[in-house]
């Protein structure tokens, strides 16, 4: 997201007091030069700020020399609220998804979030996120929260505030693997048949929207990896509209929507049911 488009944001964001949360995602999101302008504006404007944190950044240095040690003390000078992306408990499954050198790195990156106060200080929360390495639904999250603060804290003197189990959507190229491997169908099966009613309410496209890098409309982060317009509003610019132009937009929907409706449900907050 350019310096611009982001100014154009908070102007816009000024006038819509219906705001309650601004969720930062990426990538790395701390990465955008306007980041710690962007949460400190929002902050100011009295809204929670969430930072979708990948906890290797903070080890990260670039070729450059900048570096991002200070994201533990900023985040929680300014009260952000810390959504951490730790896919497992376990090693081998970690750098199977993420590549060697990325377990270590995430445990360093967590332990300098618990030395600011993150995981125990009860306004500094940090919560984890859990996915599937392959086309299965997430396990219980109550049950796998307390696998992951045995294990973390057992091996690591880790702490954290909650858990959050993530399904993988039959999307991108994650999509094209499964095609590849013949298991599309398989997931999308799975994903139908374990469709869960109870989980509607809750789904984050009912009461969030997601505006990408250039400021355009989309109903989540998955429509907007597919390029998948809200109905009527596609290529349109989140500062074109206000609350009741968003609440009554017509949601976007496609077979990759099945992952947040099957078994307990994902959404940005995890479990729904």
């Amino acid at each position: 997201m350019s310096l611009e488009t982001a100014e154009r944001i908070v102007a816009w964001s000024r006038g819509q007091d219906w705001i309650r949360t601004v969720d930062l995602t990426g990538g790395s999101p701390e990465m955008n030069p306007a980041f710690r302008w962007l949460v400190e504006s929002f902050r100011d404007m009295g809204h929670e700020v969430i930072d979708r944190c990948n906890p290797t950044i903070i080890l990260h240095r670039e070729r450059d020399g900048r570096d991002y040690e200070w994201v533990p003390a900023f985040l929680a000078e300014h009260r952000v609220r810390v959504v951490a992306s730790l896919p497992c408990y376990l090693q081998e499954n970690v750098e199977r998804q993420r590549g060697r050198g990325a377990y270590d790195a995430s445990v360093e990156g967590l332990r300098r979030l618990n030395a600011v106060g993150y995981g125990t200080d009860p306004t500094l929360p940090l919560m984890l996120v859990f996915n599937p390495t392959g086309p299965s639904l997430p396990p219980p999250q109550e049950s796998l929260e307390d696998d992951y603060r045995r294990e973390l804290k057992d091996r690591f003197d880790l702490v954290f505030t909650g858990l959050w189990t993530i399904a993988n959507m039959p999307i991108a190229r994650w999509r094209h693997e499964l095609e590849r491997d013949g298991r599309l169908g398989a997931y999308l099966d799975l994903l139908v048949g374990s469709f869960n009613p109870g989980t509607i309410d809750g789904l984050m496209c009912r009461r969030q929207v997601n505006v990408d890098p250039c400021g355009r409309i989309f109903d989540c982060d998955f429509n907007q990896a597919i390029d998948l317009g809200a109905h009527g509003l596609e290529g349109r610019f989140v500062w074109e509209f206000d609350h009741d132009d968003l609440a009554a937009r017509t949601i976007a929907t496609g077979d990759h929507c099945y992952g947040c409706t099957a078994g307990a449900g994902s959404s940005c907050g995890g479990a729904l049911a």
